[in-house]
């Protein structure tokens, strides 16, 4: 019953080593920009020797270190690789979309163990965005306005209906994956239509905030009051003037018949 117990503990151990060692940590990098793996395990000062290897369709070794030696780098990655031999990190300048793939830590010695594994992704920024009004519907108290957000690539269309005071999105927001795997999305927000476009390393939007331009409805209520507000004082203004130049002839005529 002991000697069971001691070989499930170390199948445990083993395992959980193994899942450790093999996890693969998602790094999103921009394109042109540099990007820092560190090793994150505990390295042992007793192994023979440190590779970091960029895993493609033929495995690369990027750095080669053994202790009292010096970091080699592998031809065709000389100014772009740089190896700290205190905490065997490795810093990747100036990225291209073909240096995606998986970058994996390794150190030999009494065994081959696995002690750092990313998979880097290079990313270009995102295309600007446009969004353009399709269609406006008015009716007596509310008034349909469906818009285009779109993208080089892509695009994906929203309607809004308001009134007098507020607008809402039908369906909520609307977003989609693009062509190039990037994020689109249009949405309302303090009574701004938004068209959003995103991956993991850049972002650009683009605002309309005329809603009460192709909506006339959507004036909302303060803006009401203030026409209201405008209309009687020119209404008022005019019926002065008006009253004025009657009283102003009424006299003229009573001074000319006194003369």
């Amino acid at each position: 019953m002991e000697l069971k117990s001691f070989l499930l503990a170390v199948f445990v151990i083993y395992s959980s080593q193994i899942q450790r060692s093999s996890a693969v940590t998602d790094v999103f990098v921009k394109r042109g920009d540099d990007v820092l793996l560190e090793v994150m395990d505990d390295v042992t000062k007793k192994f023979d020797l440190f590779v970091w290897t960029f895993d493609t369709s033929n495995s690369t070794n990027l750095v080669r270190y053994s202790p009292g030696g010096k970091p080699t780098v592998s031809e065709g990655y000389t100014g772009r690789v740089e190896f700290s031999v205190e905490n065997y990190s490795v810093k990747l300048k100036n990225l291209q979309d073909d240096d995606s793939g998986v970058y994996t830590a390794q150190v030999t010695g009494d065994k081959e163990q696995t002690i750092a594994k990313y998979m880097v992704t290079v990313q270009g920024p995102v295309s600007p965005v446009d969004l353009n009004p399709d269609s406006v519907s008015i009716s007596s108290d509310s008034c349909n306005l469906t818009v285009t957000c779109s993208t080089e690539d892509s695009h994906i269309s929203s309607t809004f209906t308001c009134d007098t005071k507020t607008c809402s999105q039908e369906g909520g927001d609307q977003s989609k994956v693009t062509n190039s795997g990037a994020s689109l999305r249009v949405h309302l927000l303090n009574g701004t239509i938004i068209c959003h476009h995103s991956n993991q390393v850049s972002w650009t939007q683009k605002n309309m905030t005329q809603i009460q331009d192709l909506c006339p409805l959507h004036a909302g209520l303060s803006d009401g009051v203030s026409i209201c507000l405008v209309k009687t004082v020119v209404f008022s203004v005019g019926l002065i003037i008006m009253v004025s130049v009657v009283i102003s002839v009424h006299l003229m005529e009573k001074i000319r018949k006194l003369k």
